[in-house]
């Protein structure tokens, strides 16, 4: 029967609309991008399938700084060799990825990066490994990842365009969760088998996964950008930062969160053995524990997409973040600890991919490359050679409880007063 008159009318119309905006609602998909863009689809399986492998050599050589030196100083400093050079060199990098073909440095990059983890394996097998060959090792790992974050970092808008791209950011950090995950896990499988040195072997093995999904995308070429001296394009580039305020907020935001709170993960080999009790195995539980609650915060921000004001959002993880892992710095129970680095893990991440994807979506596409750069410089340069130094440090003196907790609650405090200055940011 079809419905007549005024009221059937208006009841028809009532109906129309609402059909029309549920027509209109975003996916609940958090896998959405990956459906509707092929390019990023080929490059988010090859870089979490390399990923699995990075993430095992990034436990076996902290673990393996830890056996060879006894020391959480050194597990401090041989995760800030590997930022050093990002701390150093990342300005630069920014003009010269501003200025070339970024699908091409990625592939460049990953594949010096196979060779780096290549020869960590053979000098660790040998037997011939010591800690002046780790940091060295460190060191030119962290000079390629100068130039290879800014431009992997800047190549997702031309993987799924402006719209997708805070989606793309989300779901990329999935993939990096998923890994962190699956990493650490098969990593402890592979040292209690194997032997610590086949995580640094299966690490080159899997850099030839990303390799094959870069070589399989194709991208329009390249229109060259007019070209401005080094120092030049650096100084436009940080003035850009300084005169956007709420660019410089975010800046400001990601790095000081970077500095206080992502060095935990460098000291876990250390909480994990002498606050916890744990061998290797249960570090890397802890580590999986991070990465589950890293993918389910990565998964949910893609699933939501535009449905929430982001600059809100950002606000509660992070001052959440901060919260969280002041409490993981207290606690010396493993069944404590897993369920807060599960939070802390969902938080971290949703406020690291919040940051980017905000940076990202203000940003012209001029200035991307720098300001890539920059986020790459405050985000995994300064967290390793300023706070994975520093965490050693307070952690050799006072122990790595206080030194998670006290730089955590500092956080905090930072955060509480950031968010009244800027608050512009909440309003994005």
């Amino acid at each position: 029967m079809v419905a007549t008159g005024p009221i059937g009318g208006a009841v028809a119309r009532e109906a129309a609309y609402f059909c029309r905006v549920v027509a209109n609602l975003p996916s609940l998909n958090p896998f959405r991008v990956l459906v509707t863009h092929r390019n990023f689809r080929r490059f988010w399986v090859g870089q979490t399938l390399s990923l699995i492998g990075t993430w095992m050599q990034s436990m076996g050589q902290g673990w393996l700084a830890l056996q060879l030196s006894d020391s959480a100083f050194v597990v401090g400093l041989v995760a800030a060799a590997g930022s050093l050079p990002i701390l150093l060199f990342s300005l630069y990098a920014g003009v010269v990825v501003d200025r070339s073909d970024k699908l091409r440095l990625v592939k460049i990059a990953q594949s010096l990066l196979l060779l780096e983890a290549g020869v960590l394996w053979w000098f660790t097998w040998s037997g011939h490994i010591t800690i002046p060959i780790l940091i060295a090792l460190a060191l030119f790992s962290g000079m390629v990842g100068s130039l290879e974050i800014p431009a992997r970092q800047s190549l997702m808008i031309d993987l799924v365009g402006r719209d997708d791209l805070r989606d793309a950011i989300a779901l990329n950090s999935s993939g990096f969760n998923l890994a962190r995950i699956l990493g650490p896990s098969l990593g402890a499988l592979i040292i209690a088998n194997f032997g610590l040195a086949w995580c640094f072997g299966v690490n080159a093995l899997s850099y030839l996964t990303v390799l094959v999904s870069l070589a399989s995308i194709a991208l329009p070429k390249m229109v060259p950008p007019v070209i401005q001296s080094p120092w030049a394009g650096m100084r436009d580039g940080l003035l850009y930062v300084l005169h956007d305020r709420p660019v410089r907020g975010l800046v400001e935001m990601v790095a000081t969160f970077s500095v206080l709170g992502i060095p935990y993960l460098a000291l876990m080999p250390v909480y994990a053995r002498d606050q916890l009790g744990l061998g290797a195995g249960g570090y890397g539980l802890m580590l999986a524990a991070v990465g589950i609650g890293g993918l389910a915060g990565a998964l949910g921000l893609a699933a939501v997409g535009r449905r929430v004001r982001r600059g809100r959002l950002l606000t509660v993880s992070a001052l959440g973040y901060a919260a969280s892992l002041v409490a993981v710095g207290a606690v010396r129970s493993p069944r404590a600890a897993v369920p807060l680095l599960l939070v802390t893990g969902c938080l971290m991440i949703v406020t690291n991919a919040l940051g980017n994807g905000l940076l990202q979506s203000l940003v012209p596409d001029e200035y991307r490359g720098r300001l890539m750069s920059i986020y790459s410089l405050i985000a995994v340069g300064l967290p390793q050679v300023v706070g994975a130094f520093g965490a050693g440090a307070i952690a050799k003196v006072v122990g790595v409880d206080w030194s998670i907790a006290g730089t955590a609650a500092a956080m905090l405090v930072y955060g509480i007063v950031a968010f009244r200055r800027y608050p512009e940011i909440r309003r994005i």
